[in-house]
């Protein structure tokens, strides 16, 4: 082989690897990134599905954080499914089940299956709003718990917001989640009568979601511009639910009331406009 053409193949060959280098990267960079997005947008609807399946809410959890850890592992390297939530939610349910993983046609059929239950999951959210507020769990922490496993809020964030340390939150939710698994609260909304009793209390987590987005008036925090949006999709799924509920829809109301101003609730240097002005 002559000289030039060695060179030429030397450097076709770093050209090769340096795209393949590049490739991996943006391959990884969109794994994380769309698994990132999922966390934000469907971490309490697939946590709703499966511990309304198990009525087990920390084993839930567990399986679904094996899930993610198991998505930032596959996807950059095999790309990203059509339909990440039902990828996530079939690997979450086979850990809950104890299954081994049988191979990737078994994944993607299942997958499928996940995808035509996703319209379910909707009413098993408020489902699982409405069991963390059984009257077999202590009063204070049930607000707290559905903004943890409805919600998706860390207890570092719950904590500030009912003025508790973050140690001590923690343990209180996890005793909650033991009483929902060893009490056998079940997963479904009360009867009529048994409504009022519950209520308030998801009204409170509601509220409290809704009002942690206003730490962030300008809108730029991404977490909380999406917790905004859930926490109007939870109000108005109460409010369908309880159409003759003052509570609920005046809870709706007063939220729509203050989301109209928010824009106008700080001046162009960022500093707050009574409502008189």
């Amino acid at each position: 082989m002559k000289p030039k053409q060695a060179i030429q193949m030397s450097r076709t060959s770093e050209s090769e690897v340096l795209r393949e280098r590049m490739n991996s990267r943006e391959g990884d960079a969109q794994g994380r990134s769309t698994a990132d997005a999922v966390a934000r947008r469907s971490y309490g609807k697939l946590v709703a599905f499966l511990a309304a399946r198990t009525r087990d809410v920390a084993g839930a959890e567990d399986a679904l954080s094996e899930a993610f850890a198991s998505a930032l592992a596959d996807w950059p390297l095999n790309g990203c499914p059509s339909n990440p939530e039902g990828w996530l939610l079939t690997v979450a349910r086979r850990r809950c089940s104890g299954e081994a993983a049988t191979g990737q046609l078994q994944l993607l059929a299942e997958g499928l299956d996940a995808a035509a239950a996703d319209a379910e999951i909707a009413d098993r959210r408020l489902a699982l709003m409405f069991a963390c507020a059984h009257l077999a769990i202590e009063a204070g922490v049930r607000a707290p718990l559905m903004l943890q496993v409805v919600v998706g809020l860390d207890a570092k964030m719950i904590a500030s917001a009912f003025l508790m340390s973050p140690a001590a939150m923690g343990k209180r939710l996890v005793r909650a989640k033991d009483k929902i698994r060893q009490a056998g609260i079940p997963f479904s909304i009360p009867e009529r009568e048994g409504l009022p009793g519950r209520l308030d209390t998801v009204l409170d987590a509601i509220y409290a979601a809704f009002a942690e987005c206003w730490t962030d008036p300008g809108g730029t925090d991404v977490v909380r511009r999406d917790l905004n949006e859930e926490a109007f999709f939870l109000a108005r799924l109460v409010a369908e639910l309880l159409p003759e509920e003052p509570e609920a829809l005046g809870l709706l109301a007063l939220m729509l009331h203050a989301e109209a101003r928010r824009r106008a609730r700080r001046n162009g240097d960022g500093e707050y406009v009574p409502l008189a002005e």
